[in-house]
């Protein structure tokens, strides 16, 4: 089994739809560039003459854009550095919390996931785009929806600073859930 023999780079990404993991493997004998996300075999190529370049495909659910670069830092030595919609990773996720609010709590002994995606107000929970109900209220708006059976509520309040904008708060059975950054 030479699974795995010539793993080079592993990143987790955070993205709407879950955590994911990709996996690179870089044969620089015998050219082979294999890519994995979530530990399912999405890219394989063997015998790649030229070692350097970039490997394309999509992540998650929302088939995000992502992409591997292979550079020659010096000899044989190599840099691999992912990017996900045209952004290095780091940029990618500094731009993330502006653009979204996750939650993770735990109800009748299950982990829930919760993210929040500001542009669209589209909410997902583990992987699933959630079914959502909104009404505006004297201080903002409330988006509504369930998740186990339990009540949850998103508020959107303005923070009265132009810098901070609008504060995202989500409530699950009349409890404030803090917000975690990932």
């Amino acid at each position: 089994l030479e699974k795995m023999t010539d793993l080079v780079a592993v990143w987790e990404v955070a993205l709407s739809d879950g955590v994911h993991k990709i996996e690179f493997e870089h044969g620089t004998t015998s050219g082979k560039r294999v890519v994995y996300v979530d530990g399912k075999e999405e890219i394989r190529r063997e015998w790649m003459f030229k070692l350097v370049g970039k490997e394309t495909f999509t992540v998650g659910a929302t088939k995000t854009k992502a992409a591997i670069n292979i550079d020659a830092v010096s000899g044989f030595a190599y840099e691999y550095t992912l990017e996900i919609n045209g952004k290095s990773l780091k940029k990618y996720m500094e731009n993330r919390l502006k653009t979204t609010n996750t939650w993770i709590l735990n109800l009748g002994g299950t982990d829930y996931r919760i993210v929040l995606e500001k542009d669209t107000m589209d909410v997902w929970c583990n992987g699933q785009k959630m079914e959502t109900a909104g009404e505006f209220v004297e201080d903002g708006t409330e988006t509504h929806f369930t998740v186990a059976d339990h009540s949850c509520c998103i508020k959107a309040v303005s923070s009265g600073k132009r810098k901070e904008g609008i504060i995202h708060t989500l409530i699950v059975d009349n409890r404030e859930i803090p917000e975690v950054v990932e």
